[in-house]
């Protein structure tokens, strides 16, 4: 685990993204505001792999994007190894994607068919004006043993290649310009279940070898119990809960995080058994509740929680990870 004294690689805090929903047949009015993020605060450490965690529509893949300025924030503030983000000019945002990297849901989307596969590796290092071209072709032979692939493919292109090989490819050309931080967006579920795991150790070894911090984002608890140091529980656009993967496992302490441990599969008698009782479905981002944004799924909803917004505070002095945004999480 990382030392929490240790300065952050990563800072985020009060970040705000919202999406106006335009409608093409009312000439081009908004017909709502999408509350994408409601004031997102996180830190990331070196080589440390945060877990970001929620249901379809909570807003993780816009995190994963503001982070790397591929959305530019409403308001709140980015800061990445000290240098701020937001607002930061396009050459000072260059520089900095030089070592935030980022591998996409879809295999089959993320990489351009038109290019090779060499090509496609040493792009980064094209765009980032990185080593000569014989060094720059050394080093895409290099990325590309590191994630299980031939040299040999390099004049190939993705369509010759199956979807986990092709995930592999992507990983290649995050890891050649050798980042500090990986961002990788659900990396893992347009794979077939065989495949997974192939990735999931391959993501593992390279994090071992190279000390990447990785923020992984996936709906699959079981996954990131497996990979991840930390856990960040969203909802709604908020952060619920988050702490270390194995104290929100064995003691959560919101009511959507129970919910969600519960949900979990469980093998028993031949059976795949599912816990959890079915609390109804996410409200919309359109139009969020007031007060607590989980109130209206809640089997412990108070008074208080209809109106008033919880603060995402430590519940643990020992431990300044482990925080909670609930008025009642010690009853959970």
């Amino acid at each position: 685990m990382t030392d929490p004294a240790s300065a952050p690689l990563l800072e985020v805090r009060n970040l705000v993204k919202h999406f106006p929903l335009e409608d093409p047949g009312l000439f081009g009015r908004s017909r709502g505001i999408v509350q994408a993020l409601n004031g997102v605060s996180l830190d990331i450490r070196k080589g440390e792999t945060l877990a970001i965690v929620g249901e379809s529509g909570c807003g993780k893949s816009t995190l994963a994007r503001s982070i790397a300025m591929l959305h530019q924030p409403d308001s709140g503030w980015i800061r990445f190894n000290g240098q701020p983000l937001v607002n930061q000019s396009a050459s000072g945002l260059k520089a900095v994607r030089r070592k935030i990297q980022l591998v996409f849901q879809d295999p089959y989307a993320s990489l351009n068919p038109r290019m090779t596969v060499g090509a496609i590796v040493e792009e980064p290092l094209v765009i980032h004006n990185m080593g000569s071209r014989a060094e720059r072709k050394s080093n895409v032979a290099q990325a590309m043993t590191a994630v299980g692939l031939s040299d040999l493919n390099l004049n190939r292109y993705p369509h010759q290649f199956s979807g986990g090989q092709r995930q592999r490819i992507a990983l290649a050309r995050a890891i050649i310009s050798n980042p500090d931080l990986i961002i990788a967006d659900e990396p893992l579920s347009a794979l077939d279940v065989s495949i997974q795991s192939q990735i999931l150790n391959l993501l593992v070894e390279l994090k071992q070898k190279r000390s990447f911090a990785y923020i992984f984002i996936s709906h699959d608890l079981a996954t990131v119990a497996h990979i991840a140091d930390r856990v960040a529980v969203m909802y709604l656009g908020y952060i619920a809960e988050s702490g270390p993967t194995e104290n929100i496992f064995t003691n959560p302490q919101h009511p959507y995080t129970q919910i969600l441990i519960d949900a979990m599969p469980v093998i028993g008698k031949g059976k795949r058994a599912r816990n959890a009782t079915n609390f109804g479905d996410v409200a919309s981002p359109l139009a969020p509740p007031s007060g607590c944004p989980f109130h209206t799924r809640c089997p412990k909803v108070h008074e208080i929680c209809h109106s008033a917004l919880p603060e995402l505070v430590s519940d643990d002095p020992s431990d300044p990870f482990r925080m909670v945004a609930c008025h009642f999480s010690e009853q959970v």
